[in-house]
């Protein structure tokens, strides 16, 4: 074990942020309405009141938001993890179908399956992921039988109060960043580094976010509101549950 470096993990932190800062603008420049509406309940807005196409369009795209960028996100602290094992504990990013991050340490081979949060899956996604670590022990004890192995699903925020789920380990938030680096302070101490780089880039994605608020208003105007400016809840219905192609111009 090497004592963690923090000035290497806020430099780690500098040079790679823009990737996730890269990869939300260009979710959002790639966003297409009538493919996001498709997919959204219209029985639910009008449930709600919602009355006017800027509430129906800033909701489509804060939704894309929220879901997506939890998604990049979770890639990217993923790399920030290995980066940080790999410089205390010498882990690598795993080769094996299901596995993120494998270490060895104290004679055991750790096998780690990095999610954001503890709330990633439902029971089949969970299944699945005791299959891959099952499929991977095998494959490691094909080539070396007396391998001591330990699978744990790792996730970057959030808490568990019992670890210990028989087949593999759950470490969240804390005592996730502290398993794969040895500093119980971890976990608080990438805040702040996160924080001062996002800034650079914060006025860019918003003046993004503007633009695709005002094309896309424009874009459900011409084609999901009447003569009066209100919005056409039937054409609505129509486009996103009726049978068959229909066209909205």
């Amino acid at each position: 074990m090497v004592n963690l470096n923090l000035d290497e993990v806020r430099e780690y932190i500098a040079n790679h942020i823009c990737d996730f800062q890269k990869a939300r603008l260009q979710s959002l420049d790639n966003l297409q309405l009538l493919k996001i509406l498709r997919n959204k309940n219209p029985y639910l807005y009008k449930a709600k009141d919602v009355d006017t196409p800027e509430q129906i369009v800033r909701s489509c795209i804060d939704a894309h938001i929220s879901s997506n960028e939890e998604t990049i996100f979770g890639n990217w602290l993923e790399g920030l993890a290995i980066f940080i094992n790999s410089k205390v504990y010498g882990g690598w990013k795993s080769g094996i179908n299901g596995i993120d991050l494998e270490f060895d340490l104290d004679h055991i081979r750790f096998l780690v399956n990095i999610k954001s949060g503890p709330h990633w899956g439902n029971s089949s996604q969970v299944k699945k992921m005791i299959a891959d670590f099952s499929t991977a022990k095998r494959t490691l004890r094909t080539s070396n039988s007396k391998l001591d192995i330990v699978a744990v699903n790792g996730c970057c925020y959030g808490k568990e109060a019992n670890s210990d789920k028989g087949d593999y380990f759950k470490y969240c938030g804390q005592e996730f960043w502290q398993f794969i680096s040895g500093n119980a302070n971890l976990y608080i101490e990438i805040i702040e580094p996160l924080g001062t780089e996002a800034r650079k880039s914060s006025d860019d994605y918003s003046d993004l976010y503007r633009k695709r608020l005002i094309h896309f208003s424009k874009e459900f105007n011409n084609s999901f509101t009447t003569n009066e400016d209100s919005i056409d809840w039937e054409k609505l219905v129509r486009f996103n549950s009726g049978k068959g192609n229909f066209k909205v111009f």
